[in-house]
């Protein structure tokens, strides 16, 4: 049986923007579907000192996603797929909640300021300063600022990440579900350092395959953009499909080998 993909939406992205992702994955034969992404859909309440949650929070709406999916399809491997920080919240819910069949994550790092040119200034900047002040301010942390209009918990979590790289959820056990990690080259919000330590941190060393989107794999009319890969996301989508492929022992049917232990963090 073919697998189901649940979207975990990048910072500030509603879910509305992965149609293009759902529709090549659908292409394909697959089953996908964007998940909200709190504060950024249509009639949602947006960030405010009244609404607030934090990456727990975010990472518990994932765990009911996987729950719901497996309840409506039993037997039906399920796929997550995190872009930028629905990575992050992807990689948090296989740690400790009961976890997917397998995860994808697409321009995700871990955003320690140390693996950032010059040190990442910005990032100290924003992480000392900039977040802290604001949502004390606001209750909330508003545009233009990075992520705004952000809540006040969640940014504050993401920017104690980003000065001390710790993550803003236990990491008992590394992810051991299979996982594939995409870096974007040239991405500057998640450069290869980044990557590498939320790579190397985060997931075990045998369930994690990576895979560079070069500039020369780019085709005509498409990007590997850190936000516009998604407009055109075909060359992901099928290095999606060849690494399940290779990940499913030959003659078995995909998600049969796979064990859900339940993880705590």
């Amino acid at each position: 049986m073919t697998p189901i993909v649940l979207i975990s939406p990048a910072m500030g992205i509603g879910s509305r923007y992965y149609r293009p992702l759902v529709e090549a994955f659908e292409a394909r034969g697959w089953a996908a579907r964007a998940l909200p992404r709190r504060g950024f859909e249509p009639g949602s309440p947006a960030a405010s000192r009244r609404h607030d949650w934090s990456y727990r929070d975010e990472i518990a709406d994932i765990a009911s996603a996987v729950a719901a999916a497996r309840a409506g399809t039993p037997g039906r491997p399920v796929i997550l797929l995190g872009h930028s920080l629905g990575g992050q919240l992807a990689a948090g819910h296989q740690i400790n909640q009961l976890p997917a069949d397998g995860m994808v994550t697409v321009g995700t790092c871990l955003p320690y300021h140390r693996d950032y040119p010059y040190g990442g200034p910005h990032l100290v900047v924003m992480g000392w300063v900039i977040v802290p002040v604001l949502t004390a301010l606001f209750g909330h942390l508003p545009k233009p600022a990075f992520g705004g209009p952000g809540a006040r918990t969640l940014m504050r979590e993401w920017a104690r990440m980003a000065v001390t790289g710790r993550t803003p959820f236990p990491v008992a056990a590394p992810v051991g579900t299979p996982a594939l990690v995409v870096a974007l080259e040239g991405d500057r919000l998640a450069p290869p350092p980044a990557v590498s330590r939320f790579s190397d941190r985060l997931f075990a060393p045998e369930s994690v395959t990576t895979w560079l989107y070069r500039h020369e794999d780019v085709p005509e009319g498409a990007s590997n953009d850190h936000i516009y890969w998604v407009r055109n996301p075909e060359p992901v989508v099928d290095r999606v499909l060849t690494w399940w492929a290779a990940t499913t022992p030959a003659g078995e049917a995909p998600g049969e080998s796979l064990s859900h232990p339940p993880t705590t963090g």
